[in-house]
């Protein structure tokens, strides 16, 4: 999970709120919405960090707070995300993010910066999603399933090649790695722009955040 920008919202969301009896049912730019919902999480899952595409087939329209208890918030851009199928039509023990979050709340959303989602969560060397706080720790296994051994294994895919990265370099420079080397190399994983990001990518941002704050070693 990563902290998520909100960019501005579409027109057609705007002018459909305004009309009588507008709910999400009967909003008929969806696409227009994923687009905008895409580009705000910059290609990835607001849950799990997949890739994500902006087409009714390969992505959910998520509301953070369910729309059966929230109706005055159906349509509010604030609560709406992007998220991944997550093993839409797969047993229950392999289905995550949306799909296996269903009507259920959330303590945290990525995309209210008083929330700051980056504090709170963590990540072990095998890939596991952990956050300092016991109840959101608690809904990340399961009410989103982030631990799912398919996920854990992205994770940890990524933790290698940046660890990797980090002794090449140790090795080639025979001693630490400098702070302002790191801080390059986070910024580049973590992009400019409004470009697509690597899927998982931000673990390694996490790893590198870990490593400018404790100092080069």
């Amino acid at each position: 999970m990563r902290a998520i920008t909100k960019g501005k919202e579409p027109r057609s969301l705007v002018e459909h709120r305004a009309t009588t009896h507008a709910d999400y049912s009967n909003y008929a730019d969806k696409d227009g919405l994923r687009s905008a919902l895409v580009r705000d999480q910059r290609g990835l899952c607001c849950y799990c960090m997949n890739r994500i595409e902006a087409s009714g087939s390969a992505m959910k329209v998520e509301h953070w707070r369910c729309q059966s208890r929230n109706a005055d918030l159906e349509l509010s851009y604030s609560n709406l995300l992007a998220a991944c199928l997550g093993g839409h039509s797969q047993p229950e023990a392999l289905q995550h993010c949306d799909t296996r979050k269903g009507e259920h709340d959330l303590k945290f959303n990525p995309a209210n910066g008083a929330h700051r989602i980056e504090q709170r969560i963590g990540f072990e060397m095998n890939g596991t999603v952990t956050s300092s706080d016991p109840d959101f720790n608690a809904q990340l296994n399961a009410v989103l399933n982030l631990n799912l051994p398919l996920l854990k294994n992205c994770r940890k895919g990524v933790l290698t090649a940046i660890l990797d990265w980090w002794r090449t370099e140790q090795a080639r420079l025979r001693g630490p790695v400098p702070t302002e080397q790191i801080a390059r190399e986070r910024a580049r994983r973590a992009g400019e722009g409004a470009g697509h990001l690597t899927p998982f990518g931000p673990v390694a941002v996490w790893w590198l955040d870990q490593r400018l704050t404790r100092g080069a070693s």
